[in-house]
């Protein structure tokens, strides 16, 4: 264990690889003013792949300033093996996943914290529901989402609008056991390829088969320029690895116990 307080009520996970340039910008603050301003226990777990910038030595720095954040090592494996690292070593009641650039921003856990309350312990942010605000997001890569959205449906988890938003929060009990789960992207290891655009799919087909109820709940979200997106490439990627989620199931890799 990484520390030997109370069980917080929230962990935030935050993948990075190489966010040298993010952390310079100011993000990883605002995380933070957030966290501080709010009535709840919580931590914040940051989760690295293996980044070969200076992040691990920019991050150290928040864990020495705050005592309830915390940096895992892991080896260049890609972002699923990377969340799944953080996402069991956290110990909050609730656990959410959020992109390192704060796509969308930590506010938006708010809304997410309502269905929870509710008796959900699987909730989504969405970008695609009704309520939902996209910012400055190119054409191209709304057309690519939506495609990608339209395998899914038919394909693996029908009725989910938006598999792919990056704000993801679980209750303790199931985060547990669907990251114990993972087959597909469950294996941490050394790869050049370190893709894993289809993992939030695996987690939710996960999801679906252990009879949770998903909520998908509408959150703003700002299109942020990256170079880590191919449009052709990695749409065939996440067809081929839907293809290995379903062939996985049909092979009996998916026994989970109710």
């Amino acid at each position: 264990m990484m520390n030997t307080m109370d069980q917080p009520y929230l962990s935030v996970v935050i993948p990075s690889y190489n966010e040298q340039k993010n952390i310079s910008n100011g993000v990883i603050n605002q995380v933070f003013e957030y966290l501080k301003q709010q009535d709840y226990t919580w931590e914040v777990i940051f989760s690295d792949d293996g980044s070969t910038d200076q992040t691990l030595e920019l991050l150290s720095q928040y864990a020495r300033d705050y005592q309830n954040a915390f940096l895992l090592r892991n080896i260049h494996a890609g972002k699923a093996p990377t969340v799944k690292s953080g996402m069991l070593e956290a110990r909050g009641k609730w656990r959410l996943f959020t992109d390192f650039d704060q796509s969308t921003p930590i506010s938006e856990i708010t809304k997410l914290f309502k269905y929870a309350q509710e008796g959900y312990q699987v909730v989504i942010g969405s970008r695609e529901i009704k309520g939902a605000q996209r910012d400055k997001e190119p054409l191209y890569r709304h057309v690519m989402g939506r495609g990608f959205n339209l395998l899914v449906q038919i394909l693996a988890v029908p009725g989910i609008d938006d598999t792919q938003c990056g704000f993801k929060l679980f209750s303790a009990a199931a985060c547990d056991k669907l990251f114990n789960s993972l087959k597909v992207y469950g294996e941490q290891k050394q790869r050049q390829d370190a893709f894993t655009g289809a993992f939030d799919v695996e987690l939710l087909y996960l999801a679906r088969k252990s009879k949770y109820q998903i909520k998908e709940v509408p959150i703003i979200w700002k299109h942020l320029q990256t170079n880590r997106v191919s449009p052709v490439k990695d749409s065939l990627r996440m067809l081929r690895d839907i293809l290995k989620i379903r062939l996985a199931d049909f092979q009996g890799a998916y026994r989970v116990q109710n």
